[in-house]
């Protein structure tokens, strides 16, 4: 661990609240908020384009069954249980008319699915100014990157599919200990969302460590895809606990109950991912400077005049 790493841990470790406290300056200097709701807005067009376009390609590789399965347990983990069902759903009937799609419609699906990577990564520009100030990233790589990031999502979808699977086959199995069958079931199930949380992290860090501009530190991206993974499994509970028991929001939305909840779910994933690049800025900037003076908030050229 270099002394850089060191001075940070150290400052952390002697001074959690204070760094707790200069991060959510931090995230409220870069009007994280204001960011959040962007990056849910175009996550919200991609999200369908980008399944569909990754379930064709691995449809060629796993069963059709199985694998819309797994999407509605991945998608469970990004919107409340039951939201995802009419996902998976137009997901499902884009399989059945595959055949019919055209170049025309494959481009408009590439294009679509990679906006929530292009405003993300405006967004991490923002609150990893002090590299954009340092170092850009020439266009063409940002062009290229959300394609090489979707078709990584779709080998990473392809593996963890298939380690599900066995996981799942493995809790219909049972052992024989001391005179007892022990169903394996409860295992299983403990692995499976040991497995979907480690995919939480792992994906979480990934984007860390190639959204931003330079070279990220993994053991930096790895503490941000650790914290923004573990807010986000609180948070998600909340949300399970509230829409189940709570909420009226399809009292209120009616048909438009679903579409709601999906963005409502995906403003507070985005928040959650920009506050744990928040995290990492801080992080990075706490072996280098013990400065405390309050972040300076964005402001626009006509208003520093």
């Amino acid at each position: 661990m270099n002394l850089l790493n060191r001075r940070a841990l150290a400052y952390v470790a002697g001074h959690p609240m204070d760094f707790a406290v200069q991060c959510l300056k931090g995230f409220r200097a870069n009007q994280g908020l204001l960011l959040a709701g962007a990056v849910a807005y175009y996550s919200l067009l991609s999200i369908v384009p980008l399944l569909m376009l990754v379930v064709v390609a691995l449809s060629h590789v796993i069963d059709q069954a199985e694998l819309l399965s797994a999407v509605g347990r991945y998608l469970n983990y990004l919107v409340p249980p039951g939201q995802s069902k009419p996902i998976v759903a137009e997901v499902a009937h884009f399989l059945e008319h595959r055949d019919l799609v055209g170049g025309v419609l494959v481009v408009t699906m590439l294009f679509f699915s990679s906006l929530a990577f292009t405003v993300l990564e405006n967004a991490m520009c923002v609150i990893f100014k002090h590299r954009v100030a340092i170092r850009r990233r020439h266009f063409m790589i940002s062009a290229v990157m959300p394609y090489c990031y979707i078709l990584s999502l779709g080998a990473g979808m392809l593996l963890v599919t298939l380690v599900a699977g066995s996981l799942q086959v493995m809790g219909e199995e049972s052992v024989r200990l001391f005179g007892y069958d022990w169903s394996l079931n409860g295992v299983s199930g403990v692995l499976l969302y040991l497995l979907g949380f480690a995919g939480e992290v792992l994906v979480l860090s990934s984007i860390y460590l190639v959204m931003p501009v330079g070279r990220l530190s993994p053991s930096h991206a790895l503490i941000g895809g650790v914290t923004a993974a573990v807010l986000w499994e609180i948070a998600r509970h909340i949300l399970v606990w509230y829409f189940s028991t709570l909420s009226q929001v399809n009292v209120v939305y009616g048909s438009m109950t679903t579409a709601i909840i999906v963005m409502f779910s995906l403003e507070i994933a985005a928040t959650l991912l920009l506050f744990g690049a928040q995290v990492i800025s801080e992080f990075e900037r706490a072996g280098r400077e013990r400065r405390q003076r309050a972040p300076r908030p964005l402001t626009t050229e006509a208003a520093a005049k």
